[in-house]
């Protein structure tokens, strides 16, 4: 005749082996999962450079899509009313943009802003070379 084992010795060899598999995700999670730079690393030079191009309409997209909850979430209708993305099911809302920053603009804006920003430093320059000039400004002909 076999001894059975009683019932809260099922249940504690249950929640341990719950908690070996729950530990065994977690420690592979902080071990082998790589951070963001060491990911970002292993991009190819092209992937890199359209991330880097890319990451900050990506923050202006998530800026406008948090505006977006903070309006939704203030209106008592439904979020598929309330909200100005569409929805891909309605019919008459499935060729709807889904984009919430318009990238075009987006590069557009920042381009022109990086040209002020270098139009005002060259007359930031031609400025203070100006005053340097001024400054020594003598007659080549006075040597005191």
């Amino acid at each position: 005749m076999s001894a059975v084992k009683p019932l809260w010795y099922r249940w504690a060899r249950v929640y341990f082996a719950g908690g070996c598999l729950v530990g065994t995700g977690v420690l592979f999670w902080y071990t082998i999962r790589p951070t963001d730079e060491q990911l970002i690393a292993r991009f190819s030079p092209e992937v890199k450079a359209d991330y880097e191009r890319n990451k900050e309409l990506r923050q202006q997209e998530q800026k406008r899509l948090i505006e977006i909850v903070k309006e939704t979430s203030s209106s008592s209708d439904p979020i598929w009313k309330a909200g100005p993305i569409g929805s891909p099911f309605e019919k008459e809302q499935r060729n709807l943009s889904m984009e919430l920053v318009d990238a075009e603009l987006f590069h557009k804006t920042k381009h022109e802003e990086q040209q002020k920003q270098e139009i005002d430093r060259a007359n930031e320059e031609s400025k203070e070379a100006e005053r340097l000039m001024q400054q020594n400004k003598k007659p080549w002909w006075k040597f005191f």
